[in-house]
């Protein structure tokens, strides 16, 4: 006797095979041996994000860092800061960071979320970043600065 369903499959798709980036191509995933320090890889992607909003470091140098739409959405998040700069007039200067907590926890792709605490003189940033072993590096496929 046959099931009656909604008609979908029960083959599961990895969530890497499904992603194709602009080009056409599908990434592959970082073997274990290929993996460096995570938590270094996270300190440096969130201070530097913190930076590139702050206006004192160029989008274009996180770039291999990012997939596209992680470029897409921070280059809204520069344009709307730079604007916001011209308007009060402040002049963007690069901040004196720190990180103070990275917790992170991995996910069932291979790779890892975290939370970054990232802090200025004036206030605290937080930062969520998905990390994802794509084409033998890790790049961000979810990167949020609150």
């Amino acid at each position: 006797m046959t099931s009656s369903g909604s008609g979908a499959s029960s083959a599961q798709v990895h969530p890497l095979e499904a992603h194709i980036d602009a080009r056409g191509v599908s990434p592959k995933p970082i073997g274990q041996a290929h993996r460096p320090e995570t938590e270094q890889v996270l300190r440096a992607l969130a201070l530097r994000a913190v930076e590139v909003i702050a206006g004192a470091r160029d989008l274009e140098q996180l770039t291999r860092w990012v997939t596209d739409d992680v470029y897409a959405h921070l280059r809204v998040r520069v344009s709307i800061a730079a604007r916001a700069r011209a308007i009060t007039g402040v002049v963007a200067e690069r901040p004196r960071l720190w990180i103070d907590h990275v917790k992170t926890w991995p996910t069932d792709t291979g790779g890892f979320n975290a939370v970054i605490l990232v802090y200025d003189k004036r206030r605290a940033h937080v930062v969520s970043v998905q990390l994802e072993g794509l084409d033998q590096r890790w790049r961000a496929t979810v990167l949020v600065v609150l």
